[in-house]
């Protein structure tokens, strides 16, 4: 059962991390209508997720399990991630999932897990996941995938799953035309979710 909203705003803080490979594309058209919905004073940072490439990641789980600190456009993400309170996913539906960059970001939470002194997992238990994505076909089942990828990767560090917001639209800026996807956002970020159970 959902919980109401935190009474001051002060105590969220929301990021929202781009992964379209263009900028003001649908889905952050409509990220933003949500966000503008948010009460006065509550915290945001947008990120655009091409403007901070990141290294290939390396999997050295089964090596001496030792990741460095993050360093970089890394360390921006990681600190920005850590200092949320609710972490918003913006990305098209590419090929029924999430784009390339926000993959390569999720990947990067592997090695985030394992930096000495991070403690990602702990730190990020109880916080909310949410997703906001545009898509061209007009059947919701399609982004089934996208949500799939990310509530269950929230589960996984204990996060709440905040839910998926969908719009239609293909042409840019064409999701401003879908007035059922912009109504429902203006009540998207209303509620907290309640914790995962354990």
């Amino acid at each position: 059962m959902d919980q109401p909203a935190t009474a001051d705003p002060a105590e969220r803080r929301f990021l929202f991390l781009l992964g379209s490979t263009r900028h003001q594309g649908n889905s952050e058209l409509l990220a933003r209508h949500a966000a503008a919905q948010l009460p006065a004073g509550t915290a945001q940072r947008w990120l655009h997720l091409g403007d901070l490439p990141l290294p290939a990641f390396s999997d050295e789980r089964h090596g001496d399990g030792a990741y460095p600190e993050p360093t970089g456009h890394l360390r921006t993400l990681l600190d920005a991630t850590l200092d949320a309170t609710d972490l918003v996913i913006v990305s098209p539906l590419y090929w029924y999932s999430v784009t390339t960059s926000v993959k390569h970001y999720l990947d990067h939470w592997s090695g985030w897990l394992r930096v000495p002194g991070v403690d990602f997992r702990a730190r990020m238990n109880g916080r909310t996941l949410w997703a906001i994505t545009a898509m061209a076909d007009e059947d919701p089942a399609l982004a089934d995938p996208l949500a799939g990828t990310l509530r269950t990767s929230g589960n996984y560090l204990g996060m709440r799953w905040g839910g998926l917001l969908l719009g239609n639209g293909s042409k840019p800026g064409q999701v401003l035309d879908d007035t059922a996807a912009l109504r429902r956002a203006e009540t998207f970020f209303a509620t907290v979710p309640a914790p995962v159970p354990a």
